[in-house]
């Protein structure tokens, strides 16, 4: 619970101090300096807290445990998945788009953004990747869901997890287009959207035996899809709608234990596994 504690109040203070120039006006504070890509600098908040507590508790060894999962890609299959379905999805609201409003198939839209038009597709992904992807997943996945999957089943964490992420978002409702302008009813969909992407992180975490870099990418790519310049906006709705039948067909496949055909994994089950594979290596 500490561990919990500590992390969760170094992520909301890094990001949240970050941003303040950006929300400070709301407040009175004005002419605080804004720097390029401020509010994305601001997503290495998790990141930045879940490796200072990693120190704090765990010491060296379980930074490289951390850092070590930040590059596990097994089994393959799910970084591919967690590359490609998101376009997928978008490709098939669109096509859902097109025969309901009749809309035309715009293709090119899913891979430009409307927030950075002059970033092709690639740097776009690893810009996401590296502030969103990394910055928040390193945390939220990596650190926190382990954890909270020591005491709770993987669907329960998922929840829990949600509310302190969503938390986590408050300054963006002061200065982020698209966070400003939401009611109530808007803000309880990102809620349950938020919900719906955290059930399908667990499950992706979950079956990739704990590699963040498979959260990561699929936090990135889902990002570029929804934000993606489509010409109909109705095609987001149909996003959203698909990809929470994907969240609750998770859930009731693989059941609220573990969302996954795996055990769920656990904090201690990682700093194990991790130490299993630094000794098979050394006796080979």
């Amino acid at each position: 619970m500490k561990q919990l504690i500590t992390y969760f109040s170094l992520a909301y203070f890094i990001s949240w101090l970050i941003w303040l120039p950006l929300y400070g006006h709301v407040f009175g504070l004005s002419n605080l300096p804004v720097l390029p890509y401020h509010h994305a600098i601001g997503g290495l908040g998790p990141l930045t807290a879940s490796l200072l507590t990693t120190f704090i508790y765990q010491k060296k060894e379980g930074v490289i445990c951390l850092l070590k999962n930040c590059l596990n890609i097994r089994p393959i299959i799910y970084i591919l998945i967690a590359l490609l379905s998101p376009f997928l999805l978008a490709f098939l609201a669109m096509i859902i788009n097109h025969f309901i409003d009749k809309s035309p198939i715009y293709l090119t839209g899913i891979f430009t953004s409307k927030e950075f038009p002059q970033l092709g597709l690639f740097a776009f992904f690893i810009y996401n990747l590296l502030f969103f992807g990394l910055g928040e997943e390193v945390g939220w996945r990596g650190f926190a869901l382990p954890i909270f999957q020591e005491k709770f089943n993987a669907l329960a964490s998922s929840i829990i997890l949600t509310v302190f992420w969503a938390v986590w978002h408050w300054p963006l409702f002061l200065y982020r287009p698209g966070y400003t302008s939401m009611d109530v009813a808007g803000t309880l969909g990102w809620f349950f959207s938020l919900l719906t992407g955290s059930v399908l992180l667990t499950w992706l975490f979950n079956s990739s035996r704990a590699s963040i870099l498979v959260c990561a990418t699929f936090h990135s790519t889902i990002d570029i899809a929804f934000t993606a310049d489509f010409t109909d906006k109705n095609i987001v709705s149909y996003m959203g709608f698909l990809i929470t039948v994907w969240g609750i067909s998770t859930i009731i496949l693989f059941k609220p234990k573990n969302l996954s055909k795996n055990t769920r994994e656990k904090s201690h089950h990682i700093s194990n596994q991790t130490t299993f594979n630094t000794s098979e290596r050394l006796v080979r």
